[in-house]
């Protein structure tokens, strides 16, 4: 299977509670850019505690025409790390009910 980059694919970053912080549109390189995200100190993911988390979490959301939807949940983001998505469509069928398909990913949190 041919993975070719997508350009215009629609990406929206929002906090947990539905908020959004970013809005792109890839170019035809299939890339974005950067989004910078608050996040908690470098220091706090070196001696975690166990109350706080040492990193951001974002929810991702990607559109792209005649293509299934990709929703990413928790996303964790650590300072001082640039994150990257690569994200796999997949065409949709021809059929009218297949329209509003989307494949769903949620990220575990880290062991820390």
């Amino acid at each position: 299977m041919a993975e070719l980059p997508l350009e215009d694919v629609a990406l929206t970053v929002t906090a947990p509670d539905g908020s959004a912080l970013a809005m792109r549109l890839t170019d035809s390189s299939g890339k974005i850019n950067r989004i910078e995200v608050d996040v908690p100190p470098a220091s706090e993911s070196q001696s975690p505690n166990p109350d706080q988390r040492p990193y951001t979490v974002v929810n991702l959301f990607a559109r792209k025409e005649n293509y299934e939807q990709i929703n990413v949940y928790s996303v964790q983001i650590f300072a001082g790390v640039t994150t990257e998505q690569n994200l796999e469509f997949i065409p949709l069928p021809e059929f009218p009910e297949a329209w509003d398909r989307a494949e769903d990913f949620d990220t575990p949190p880290q062991n820390l």
